[in-house]
């Protein structure tokens, strides 16, 4: 990867999904293990379930660059989608947020156990705590397996502080990384929009990102 030295350019957040970019600690590490041990697994449904930014994405890329899948989305779904789930052993519906007509979704579960296929729901919240009103579709969504990503621990913290950075291509020195991840909440989502403030005020200020900058972007409160 081509590191720029805090330059002045704004150049687009280019997300990196390789396998060496996943940092794995004790808040991520049941999910990364169970993917890890398909198809060994007790259910064909897995939904792993975490706050925005936790990485859900990053795990399923890593996964289908190991396995032959499909990945979809929410607006993909619809009776064609069927057609092309057929072709493919392993289906992951990524960023689910229970906008999904309740039937089709019922019926995706149902051509996952029939064709012995492997499903995977990545979403905010566990999809056994959603409201949902088919009750074929509530009993369905209990009897999965589930794996939660926890709350970034201090090692999580720093490595994805460093790979927000080198998604941007900033080199930043560490004892700065140390400095935000003792003064920022511990978030997925928080340590990204913290980040992209740090980012815009350097850009802004055309200065590379130091201790006056990040204390700023603290004072401001703009880390929430």
């Amino acid at each position: 990867m081509k590191i720029r030295n805090q330059n002045i350019f704004n150049f687009d957040k280019n997300k990196n999904f390789n396998y060496e970019d996943y940092f794995v600690s004790k808040s991520n590490y049941f999910a990364f293990e169970i993917l890890q041990k398909w198809p060994k697994w007790e259910k064909n449904i897995l939904n792993i379930y975490g706050e925005n930014f936790s990485g859900k994405t990053h795990l399923s890329k890593i996964f289908l660059n190991k396995n032959n899948g499909l990945i979809i989305y929410e607006k993909d779904i619809n009776d064609e989608i069927f057609k092309k789930l057929k072709l493919y052993e392993n289906i992951i519906l990524d960023g689910f947020n229970y906008k999904t007509n309740e039937k089709l979704l019922y019926s995706i579960f149902n051509l996952i156990d029939s064709e012995n296929k492997f499903l995977i729901i990545n979403s905010i919240n566990p999809i056994n705590e959603m409201d949902f009103q088919l009750k074929d579709l509530v009993s369905r969504a209990k009897n999965c397996l589930f794996a939660k990503i926890e709350n970034p621990d201090d090692e999580l913290m720093n490595a994805i502080i460093l790979k927000n950075f080198s998604d941007r291509q900033i080199k930043i020195d560490n004892k700065l990384i140390d400095y935000i991840a003792k003064r920022i909440d511990r978030s997925y989502s928080k340590i990204s929009q913290f980040i992209y403030k740090i980012d815009e005020l350097s850009l802004k200020k055309k200065k590379p990102i130091d201790f006056k900058i990040i204390k700023e972007i603290l004072k401001k409160g703009e880390q929430i």
